[in-house]
Order: C-alpha cells, then sequence, then structure tokens
C-alpha cells in the first residue's frame, strides 16, 4: 500500500467527524466543502500574515501578492516574515492577535510549535488558515490551503523513473536522495510521493545509492532531510558524499532534490566536484520555480522543477478569507489526506505541475509568472 493510501486511510475515520456543507460557488474547481464553518455573520477584515522567511524568492511572492489583494478589497493587513526563527513567529503572531485580528494566515516554520498561541487566537475568536505548511498538534487550525504534496513528490519520482527508463532498462544507475527540513510537514509528502515511485527500484538493484543514504521506507524520510531547506547544508552534505563514496572515476547519475533551494546547494557541489553541464551531468529535480533554478534548467545545470504556481494559492487563500468575513462556508476541496495528529484539517489542494528546458517559455513565460528578462531570454 503507498504512503498516501495508508496515510488517507488512518485520516478517514476522523473525517467522517466533519460536517460537510454545501459548495460555494467562489471556487468551481471544488468538489466539496467542509467543516471547521465560518462565524456566523460578518467579521471585520483585519488579518495578520506571517511568513517563514525572506531568504526564498516564493515566500516574499507570496505574501505581498497576498496583502496587495487583501488591501485592495480594503481588508486591514499586518504582513510579517519571521527570518525562519520559531520564536520571532510566535510573537509575530501574537501581536496580530492583541492587534485584533480575525483571520490568522500562517506559514509555519515549524508546524508542532504553535499550539499555545493559536489556543489564545481560538479564545479571541480569530480563524487560522495555514498556509501551505500544515500546522501540527493543534485543533485550533481552521483550514488548509496548499498544493497536493505528494503530487509534487510523485512527478518528481515519475520524471526520474521516465527518463532513465527504469521500468525497461537493464542498467544500473547511480543515486543520492535527499529530503527536506525535518520540521516542516510538507517534507514527508514530497519525499514520500517521490520515494514511493523509486524505493522499488532501490530494492531491485536498478539504483544503487552509494551513500548509503536510502531509507528504507518512506517513514525514515527525516533521516537525509535538510534542516531549514538551507542551499549551504545541501552543499555540504553533497560535497561529504561525492568525496567519501565516489572515486577513482565514480559518477552520480541522479540526484532527488525535493526543491530548488537544496538544488542550488546541489548544484554548487557539483561544479566543485567538476561536473560539467551536457557531459556527466546528472538528472537533478526541483520545485518551485525560482529564478535561479529557470536559468540552472535552460542552462542544463537542473533537469526539471516542479511549479506550484503561488498566484493560485494566494487567489485561493483571499477566496476563503472572503468566505470567512461573509460568514459563508469555506470551500474545500479534500477532507481525509491532512491530519494535523488532533484533527482532520478541511484542506484546499491546487495542481503542481513539471516544468523542463522545453515549457519554460510555454508554462512561466507566457503565463506572466516570470519575465523572460528575469531567466535570461
Amino acid at each position: 500500500m503507498s504512503h498516501r493510501n495508508r496515510f488517507t486511510a488512518l485520516a478517514a475515520a476522523s473525517a467522517l467527524a466533519l460536517t460537510l456543507g454545501a459548495c460555494s460557488s467562489a471556487s468551481p474547481a471544488a468538489t466539496s466543502s467542509a467543516a471547521g464553518s465560518a462565524p456566523a455573520g460578518a467579521v471585520d477584515c483585519n488579518v495578520g500574515i506571517t511568513m517563514p522567511t525572506r531568504s526564498l524568492e516564493r515566500w516574499i511572492n507570496d505574501g505581498e501578492q497576498l496583502q496587495s489583494k487583501l488591501k485592495g478589497a480594503g481588508c486591514t493587513v499586518d504582513l510579517q516574515y519571521a527570518d525562519n526563527k520559531v520564536d520571532q513567529q510566535i510573537s509575530q503572531v501574537q501581536n496580530q492577535i492583541a492587534g485584533g485580528a480575525k483571520i490568522l494566515v500562517i506559514a509555519s516554520i515549524d508546524g508542532t510549535a504553535l499550539g499555545p498561541v493559536l489556543e489564545t487566537a481560538a479564545k479571541q475568536g480569530a480563524k487560522v488558515i495555514a498556509y501551505d505548511r500544515l500546522i501540527n498538534g493543534s485543533p485550533n487550525v481552521d483550514f488548509y490551503a496548499t498544493f497536493d504534496n505528494y503530487k509534487v513528490g510523485t512527478l518528481q519520482g515519475t520524471f526520474i523513473e521516465e527518463q532513465l527508463k527504469l521500468a525497461d532498462t537493464t542498467k544500473t544507475f547511480t543515486l543520492e536522495p535527499f529530503a527536506g527540513s525535518p520540521d516542516d510537514n510538507n517534507a514527508k509528502f514530497f519525499f514520500s510521493g517521490a520515494w514511493d515511485v523509486l524505493l522499488p527500484y532501490v530494492t531491485k538493484g536498478t539504483l544503487k545509492v552509494p551513500s548509503g543514504k536510502a531509507p528504507k521506507s518512506d517513514a525514515e524520510w527525516a533521516s537525509i532531510g535538510i534542516q531549514g531547506w538551507a542551499s549551504d547544508k545541501a552543499q555540504a552534505e553533497m560535497d561529504n558524499r561525492l568525496s567519501s563514496f565516489y572515486s577513482g572515476g565514480d559518477k552520480v547519475d541522479v540526484v532527488l532534490s525535493p526543491n530548488d533551494s537544496l538544488a542550488v546547494g546541489i548544484q554548487a557541489s557539483l561544479k566543485s566536484a567538476g561536473y560539467k553541464a551536457g557531459t556527466d551531468w546528472p538528472l537533478l529535480t526541483g520545485q518551485d520555480a525560482d529564478k535561479a533554478n529557470v536559468k540552472a534548467i535552460l542552462a542544463g545545470e537542473q533537469s526539471m522543477t516542479v511549479w506550484k504556481d503561488t498566484r493560485k494559492l494566494g487567489d485561493q487563500v483571499f477566496a476563503m478569507i472572503q468566505q470567512i468575513v461573509k460568514g459563508e462556508t469555506v470551500t474545500v476541496n479534500d477532507t481525509e489526506t491532512y491530519n494535523n495528529g488532533v484533527k482532520v484539517v478541511p484542506s484546499y489542494l491546487l495542481e503542481p505541475e513539471v516544468v523542463i528546458k522545453d515549457t519554460v517559455q510555454t508554462k512561466l513565460i507566457d503565463s506572466g509568472f516570470l519575465k523572460a528578462s528575469d531567466v535570461g531570454l
């Protein structure tokens, strides 16, 4: 049974306790609308947004785009970035509650550390939307908006499978897998999606992991996690693997990187070790379509990225906030998958998609997500 099937089966019993409401017309793509109901009657559109860091391009874009939409609708908005410091994020949320925020949008740094401050929010009647990262261990998470994170990993694993023709080949390839930050709930979904595709080939011997850093199951993903999604830590880890396990002309054929920030560090390590694009450069995955990584894709130094159009995520969260403000039922399309350890959080999942060199123009540039000048086109 796949990770998702096991996870969903465990969550299903809890999901039955949720009361489903009628679908709102605000999001025609939704398949259901759910409990965690918005308060009866209208509330002030006073919104606190807390993003984890300014060090990653995507969080800056996410925060500023959502802030702009809310201000355009006449809402009071406080946008904060927490520099990847848990205590700082907790303090920011506390200040937003004290400032009268009725809706909190939180992309958490540590999804288990916010329980006490969310209890305070609940006592003051504030609704909480977990933004792209699930907040764990608290009953006071009303909604979750994200992409299908398991599918992100599945797309990465399937890309590797198809590029190397693993289902049919008699060749053996070397693989080095990486996972995301152990304190980020999304990281386990990314890795599980990819590992459910790749582990059978590791077990069979078609994929070999010279470093030995190949979890025996996707449940052990955190053993190869890179704390804080830090590029420099990924670079140091790849440096160690290359120097310790690849000698005498041995080469790595494929690197599973769950996101673009880790891929940046891995690229730097490969260059330092003498790998060259177009000759012995390995397959390298990613996620987020950051500008630097799209440039790397065009240069042959990254094979793909999984694009999550965060504008759509911002649009969905904006629609959810409007529904809460109006006292309407909030639209979601998943009431089974995301159990935070206390409850199944009603969620809205958006679809990610693969971008490769040949589709950078049609997917990223033509859609307006990036400018051609941003990536040297």
